[in-house]
This record gives C-alpha cells, structure tokens and sequence, in this order.
C-alpha cells in the first residue's frame, strides 16, 4: 500500500508529471504545476498560480493569488510572492518569432528571505538579493542588494530592512532593529551587513562548552 502523500493539492488544480512537493506544503484552488518542477516543504501556492517548467521553489515559500513563476526563475527559502506579482522570462519577446527553448529563458534569482510586494514586475535576467524589500507596484529592471527596500518604476534603491521586515535607520554607520534587536553595519552606500551573526560565529567558547582537557 502507497503512502500517502505529505502536502495538499486542492482537487482544482493539477500537477504535472515528475514534479517534487516537499512536506506541509498547500497548492490550492486552480493552479497549475508544470513539468519537473521541484517545491520545498512548507510552501504555500494561493489560488491561480502557474508555476513553469524546471522551476525551483524553496522551503517555506509563500506564493499569493494570481502570480506566474515562468521558467528560469528560482525562489530561495522563505521568499514572499505578493498578489498579482509578474515575472518575465524572455528579454524580447514576439509572437512572430516564438522563443520557447529554455535556452531562450533568462534566469531570475530571488535569494533568502526577499519579499515582493503586490502588482511587483520583475524584469527577467536579475537577482533580488537577501532579505531585499520590493514595495507594491514596483518595476524591477536590475540587481537589487541584500537587505535593500527598492520601489518605483523603475524601482530605486531607497533604505534598507531588517531580516524581520522592519525599516532600518542608521547612524554613524550602524542600526539596530527596533522590533527583533538584530544589528547591522553599512559598508557602501548599496552594501550593508548583519553584524551581530558574524560576532556569534566570531565569539570565542566559553569556558563551560570547552571540552576538558
């Protein structure tokens, strides 16, 4: 007897053959997951989304209504997809001259922890890097840093968040979160870093985790 399986698909929505869903995760009404697709555990796919073929989706991934991830896009852990977000995949598309191999497909790389906002248009061929913040409506045409908060069309570079979503202000060089306490330093004007995660893998052991001699 087969064990069954570990996520949920709503009976609406169908899966392709030779696709990969991790454990906990929900497809829900409407959807379509195309061949050989790989998902992480513990995603949730809202209503009306198309996920292309060869896709990868992390764990904990949230994907809302009415999104589209085309081929040639991945998706890390913990990424947010905003209602009615679009991702392209063809730089000059025409329906004369069909660009359909994958080859055809430029690459878009949404790292950890990034967030996409709602009506977000992501222009394909980039990297939203980690933890970035991608405000509503926005149109992304290049790399956006990790950590950054960008919007407008085109979207601008305009503060940086923290890891849990809260604005970061700085002075002198350095924020601290007013929601979580995580600290970070800046050290271009489009490059910051988490500090306090370097000085805990840094900090030496103390004297009760030291092995005896």
């Amino acid at each position: 007897m087969s064990k069954p399986p570990e996520y949920f698909v709503h009976e609406s929505s169908y899966v392709d053959h030779d696709v990969d869903i991790g454990a906990g995760t929900t497809v829900w009404h409407f959807c379509h997951v195309l061949a050989n697709v790989r998902i992480g555990e513990d995603c949730r796919i809202g209503q009306n989304v198309v996920i292309g073929p060869r896709v990868v989706i992390g764990n904990n991934v949230k994907i809302q209504n009415n999104v589209s991830v085309y081929q040639g896009v991945t998706l890390e852990d913990d990424v947010f997809c905003g209602p009615s977000m679009v991702f392209t995949n063809v730089h000059t598309p025409r329906s004369a001259f069909p660009r359909n191999r994958p080859e055809d497909c430029l690459p878009t790389l949404v790292r950890r922890g990034a967030s996409i906002g709602a009506n977000v248009t992501i222009v394909c061929g980039n990297t939203i890097g980690e933890h970035a913040l991608v405000g509503a409506g926005s149109v992304v045409t290049k790399d956006v840093p990790p950590y950054a908060v960008v919007y407008g069309n085109p979207a601008r570079h305009k503060g940086w968040a923290c890891e849990c979503g809260r604005i970061l202000t700085f002075r002198l060089s350095r924020a601290t979160c007013a929601e979580c306490g995580r600290r970070y330093r800046q050290l271009t004007r489009t490059a910051i870093e988490r500090i306090d995660a370097l000085e805990a893998v840094n900090e030496p052991h103390s004297s009760r985790e030291r092995p005896a001699a």
